[in-house]
């Protein structure tokens, strides 16, 4: 409960796909190869990524939801997806200039780009998840 309200988590799921490679731009090439293996291929890989966003508030008592389900999909669209999909992480996307882009960086730069804009919703972000791969995924709650 949140000030005599009852407190409810959301998350929708997206997906995109993209490209990247994990690279430090201040070590050099062995030391990149030694500590990322094939991730640093000079040429690139990808993934099918999927993102969770979970959003928490209390439900309004006429619609029922925390959130108008239209706008927490168009916030991760407009903020994250069309910017990701489709293209690569290190060179085409604004907010991810010069990060490595591990899943973990990724999903802490996420969270920068829809907080705020969450916010206007009446909604606060609980949690960024990103599964990479089957085996990989990481999960940040700001």
């Amino acid at each position: 409960m949140e000030n005599g309200k009852k407190l409810v988590h959301f998350t929708r799921r997206e997906r995109f796909c993209a490209a990247h490679k994990l690279w430090n731009k201040d070590w050099d090439a062995a030391t990149n190869h030694d500590m990322y293996g094939k991730c640093s291929h000079e040429n690139w890989h990808g993934h099918n990524y999927i993102l969770f966003v979970t959003v928490k508030g209390s439900p309004d008592p006429n619609s029922g939801m925390i959130i108008d389900l239209r706008d927490l999909k168009r916030v991760i669209k407009e903020y994250v997806v069309y910017k990701c999909d489709h293209k690569n992480l290190n060179l085409d996307v604004d907010f991810l200039k010069d990060t490595v882009t591990t899943a973990e960086n990724l999903v802490i730069a996420i969270w920068e780009q829809i907080e705020d804009p969450l916010k206007e919703f009446g909604v606060a972000l609980h949690s960024v998840k990103l599964i990479e791969t089957e085996n990989n995924s990481a999960e940040y709650f700001g």
